[in-house]
């Protein structure tokens, strides 16, 4: 894929990353510090997940934060063999209704990865529920680049189809990088002058101009 930069990161280009399949518009971002908690990983792993984290919310000009005042940790990121383990975690199934019914859908679809946003009165994110299948796909991608790759996709609400086709990582030299007009595009989203949430597509010529500018 192109780099936003190098097409001038016009608003078209920009809206794309948060326009949904069904062509509504849609970006928000977390309203409240991030309070990670990883499961299915040995500590070494961990370390790279929680650095990841600590990077991307540096990038955005976010927080972090020991718990969260309504539930304790509101980004769970969850590393598993197959969906079935989900079905045995305690208490589950009262942050995620339906559970067995998704779990159902996901395993018919073969699908590897998934992410359930919660979100408050402002619609701002105020939790995260992410899970990993590591089958073989999974497995042969370097921990680094796993880690970034879902970190980055929990800290702003990205288009259903923004990265169905590319990855918003990229190489420099033997080392995996975010790619720098997605970094550009996740510290213009959290300006606390723009809207922790919006519907409004006129957003994308706000974000755009922040990418022009360079900030």
């Amino acid at each position: 894929m192109t780099s936003l930069t190098s097409m001038g990161a016009t608003p078209e280009s920009v809206a794309q990353l948060f326009t949904r399949a069904d062509g509504s518009y849609l970006c928000a971002r977390w309203g409240r510090p991030l309070v990670p908690v990883v499961f299915g990983v040995d500590e070494p792993t961990l370390a790279i997940v929680k650095g990841a984290c600590e990077a991307i919310v540096a990038l955005a000009g976010h927080k972090m934060a020991e718990t969260d005042p309504e539930i304790g940790a509101n980004f769970m990121l969850f590393f598993i063999r197959d969906w079935s383990e989900l079905r045995d975690v305690p208490g589950l199934d009262r942050l995620i209704p339906d559970l067995n019914a998704l779990l159902d859908r996901l395993e018919g679809a073969g699908a590897n990865q998934y992410r359930i946003f919660r979100f408050d009165a402002d619609d701002a994110i105020k939790a995260c529920f992410a899970f990993v299948v590591m089958d073989d796909d999974m497995s042969s991608v370097p921990a680094e680049t796993l880690a970034l790759t879902q970190i980055v996709q929990a800290v702003l609400l990205w288009s259903d189809v923004a990265f169905t086709n590319t990855s918003p990582l990229a190489r420099a030299g033997d080392t995996t990088i975010l790619r720098p007009d997605i970094a550009a595009v996740i510290r213009a989203a959290y300006d606390p002058v723009l809207p922790g949430a919006t519907t409004d597509s006129g957003h994308a010529y706000r974000l755009a101009a922040r990418l022009t500018r360079g900030s």
